[in-house]
């Protein structure tokens, strides 16, 4: 099993077209800026891989998709919105500066794209290859989902680019993820004249708070976990409403039906208080052993790489819960995620988009192909 370590792969041309794509900024739901972006990948796909890479369009943004031809064998998956607004680019912009490439977006996940397309450059045949790369995965892969979970189930494979672990490792198993949004109604009269003439709905949240709290169950991998807290409209009012937002994390599909089960179950302690639940455990956890086989391809092409379960969620989570094999944190290797920090490795980009040659020759080669 070769790692394809002298094939034509050029780290000043990734440099390139990573530049490219960072400097078209691409926060998710700004439609306007993710046609510029979508239509920029593509462009950087064919330059690369020949072919056409087609827009589909969607609610979210235009995704991106592109196949070598043949019987689907392998899915190379990736998105192209970033959580950084437009403006950030002058602020921080794309350089390369002692070994380091920083910019936003370079390690979630414009990098990792750039590598798995110059690694598939690399190959002597596409047939089989398919590469999808979505316009939401910041938000939940509302508009995507059924077109990943569609392409896996035709591929049988997905490879996922999302940033590397820490220390480079591949990313074998994430927690299934998912936000809830707590509306508390209540009743307003002033606070001074006449406060038990209302409904508290910050006093209401307050008792929700920590009932959600209590959730969690961290020595199972369940954590549940308050983040964002809104109520009262001034000072002398007794608050009408409240919102409590809350992220969860689970590691079984257990737990995330308890979870679930839990929420819908949320019942308010003051009397004529009502409370309204919308949300839920989004991603499916994906198991390490969707990714074992995968994974065992990789340690053979790259022997002492490492892979971890992490805690963050990304698309592979849905293809994972078809049953199809993914292995994930095939990308860059860096940082920094969603902060003004992120950054990338140079000296790592090579190896990784070899690791990508060799993966996608070993399971074609594994499928007959």
């Amino acid at each position: 099993m070769r790692m394809y370590r002298n094939a034509d792969v050029s780290v000043e041309a990734m440099l390139e077209d990573l530049r490219t794509l960072v400097e078209v900024e691409s926060p998710s739901r700004d439609l306007d800026a993710l046609s510029k972006s979508a239509m920029t990948v593509a462009a950087v796909i064919e330059s690369r891989l020949g072919g056409q890479a087609v827009l589909v369009e969607s609610g979210a943004g235009p995704h991106v998709h592109w196949s070598g031809g043949g019987e689907p064998r392998v899915l190379v998956l990736g998105h192209h919105d970033t959580v950084f607004p437009l403006g950030t680019l002058a602020r921080r912009p794309f350089q390369v500066v002692d070994g380091h490439a920083t910019g936003p977006g370079v390690f979630d996940m414009l990098g990792g794209l750039v590598q798995a397309v110059h690694g598939l450059a690399a190959l002597d045949d596409l047939s089989g290859v398919e590469i999808l790369v979505t316009a939401d995965e910041e938000v939940g892969s509302g508009s995507s989902r059924a077109l990943i979970e569609e392409r896996a189930r035709a591929c049988g494979a997905v490879l996922v680019f999302e940033g590397a672990a820490d220390g480079g490792g591949l990313k074998t198993g994430r927690k299934g993820c998912g936000t809830f949004d707590v509306t508390v109604k209540g009743r307003a009269s002033h606070a001074g004249l006449e406060p038990e003439a209302g409904v508290n709905a910050l006093v209401e949240a307050a008792h929700q708070v920590l009932d959600i709290a209590a959730l969690s169950r961290p020595e199972i991998g369940t954590t549940v976990t308050p983040t964002v807290a809104s109520a009262g409209t001034l000072d002398n009012v007794v608050p009408a409403e409240a919102t409590v937002i809350v992220d969860v994390r689970v590691e079984s599909a257990e737990e995330k039906e308890r979870i679930e089960s839990a929420f819908a179950a949320l019942a308010p302690h003051l009397d004529e208080a009502e409370i309204t639940v919308r949300g839920a455990v989004g991603r499916p956890p994906m198991p390490e052993s969707a990714s074992a086989e995968l994974f065992e391809v990789a340690r053979r092409l790259l022997p002492g790489i490492e892979g971890k379960a992490v805690g963050g969620g990304s698309d592979g989570n849905f293809t994972a819960a078809l049953g199809v094999p993914t292995l994930d944190g095939l990308g860059a290797v860096g940082g920094g995620a969603h902060a003004d920090h992120e950054y990338l490795v140079v000296d790592a980009m090579a190896e990784r988009a070899h690791l990508v040659t060799g993966l996608v020759n070993a399971i074609r080669d594994s499928r007959g192909a």
